[in-house]
């Protein structure tokens, strides 16, 4: 019996539920959605509303952030292969949590359907920074935010509204094609037309020509759509002058048609800068690939270099100096393979992804080597502590299971045993 098989013969009280639902109970506050990924796919996505609660935080934050266990609980992971939503629900049955229901499709299924997804700009608690006294959290608040120019706390303390609906509009925009755009002038042109046809239709209140109520028959049709259009059009010859409310609607039309209009020629415009820019990020892109699979050889062959050092008995100064020098570079070039595997819209060939995890494999296995030949009297500095627990835990991400989409057989083979390597160097 698989491992997942016997993991949900544990838990017989837990249902699955559906996209569909969660899609239509998105907003319910009886629902609980909580994401039981590694925090840092939390920030770069996660559904509307979730609760980032990492799996390995569960059992210690579970209380905290999940305060009534008989509330309706909904846990979700990376795809459906992951298991860390078994596990999250069985650690919760444990904790006494009696109504927690599985999303077994995970973050992959919901953004593979198109659904809409959040972010964030600071993640949820990572494990290292859980202590033995975590039931008494110093109460030290959010840290300040980062302005643009970089400048910490140098920001508005006081939230717009409107730079919020702001960025929205133009997100929206910018996510749809020219064509869409100008399908959506047209069809806003055609509603404001029936519009005034409407208005004219039950009341004295709508278009007039030559100082007279346009009619509310199939010409009376035809001439409002025709104001229409020459309204969004900005063009107005002034035979049709819109009466009471209707001058309202024309005015709401001739802005938000100039307005879209504007969108459709940007796009146009923009269209071959955007190629030069993509062309551009593509070369960028694969220098930055070349790069990496460039400096995992170096870092294999400084630390290979730093294992001789330890066999031939070389004062521990050195051999810390250098080995400082080599994990530095080291957590670099996972940052760069762990942000790869998580970002939304990269994609990589097999063959240059594969290449890369093998040498990641590699640097790892000869990290460990070298850790277990330091020399007795080998005392680890505080900056070499804290590089080899951020490599270990970024490490400790890149496996199948954690990342939000579904890889070939021979990445998830190479993940599974960097996942495995990451645990040895702990």
């Amino acid at each position: 019996m698989s491992s997942e098989g016997s993991t949900a013969a544990i838990l017989p009280e837990t249902t699955e539920i559906s996209r569909e639902e969660i899609r239509r109970r998105l907003h319910d506050p009886a629902l609980t959605i909580v994401d039981v990924l590694p925090a840092s796919s939390y920030v770069e996505w996660h559904i509307p509303g979730a609760v980032g609660l990492p799996l390995e935080l569960l059992a210690s934050h579970a209380r905290e952030l999940l305060p009534n266990r008989d509330a309706e609980i909904v846990v979700y992971c990376g795809n459906a292969e992951c298991s860390r939503s078994l596990h999250a629900s069985q650690q919760l049955h444990e904790l006494g949590y009696s109504n927690v229901r599985i999303y077994r499709g995970g973050i992959a299924d919901w953004m593979d359907s198109g659904e809409p997804t959040e972010s964030v700009s600071e993640a949820p608690p990572e494990p290292d920074s859980v202590t033995a006294d975590s039931s008494l959290p110093t109460p030290e608040g959010p840290p300040l935010t980062i302005s643009p120019s970089g400048e910490i706390g140098r920001v508005p303390a006081r939230l717009s509204q409107m730079r919020r609906w702001d960025r929205s509009v133009l997100s929206l925009i910018h996510r749809r094609s020219a064509l869409q755009l100008f399908l959506i002038w047209i069809g806003m042109i055609l509603l404001s037309g029936v519009g005034y046809w409407l208005v004219a239709l039950v009341s004295n209140y709508g278009l007039a020509e030559e100082g007279k109520p346009v009619g509310t028959g199939l010409k009376g049709f035809g001439t409002a759509l025709y104001f229409s259009f020459v309204t969004a059009t900005s063009i107005g010859y002034g035979d049709i002058l819109p009466v009471g409310f209707a001058r309202v609607v024309a005015v709401t039309e001739a802005i938000s048609a100039l307005l879209i209009f504007g969108a459709v020629v940007a796009k146009f415009v923009s269209h071959r800068q955007d190629e030069l820019v993509s062309e551009i990020h593509r070369i960028t892109f694969e220098e930055r690939l070349d790069r990496v699979q460039t400096n995992l050889h170096m870092v294999i062959s400084d630390m290979l270099a730093i294992t001789a050092m330890c066999e031939a008995q070389k004062p521990p100064n050195r051999i810390a100096t250098r080995l400082e020098s080599a994990v530095r570079i080291f957590n670099g070039e996972i940052r760069a393979i762990h942000d790869l595997l998580y970002q939304r819209q990269l994609v990589v060939e097999e063959r240059v992804l594969a290449a890369i995890l093998a040498n990641l494999y590699s640097a790892l296995n000869v990290l460990s080597e070298l850790l277990q030949s330091l020399p007795p009297t080998f005392v680890r500095s505080q900056l070499l502590t804290i590089v080899l627990d951020e490599l270990t835990r970024l490490a400790s991400e890149i496996c199948a299971s954690c990342v939000p989409h579904e890889y070939t057989p021979r990445l998830v083979f190479w993940m599974d045993r960097i996942e495995a390597i990451a645990q040895r160097i702990k």
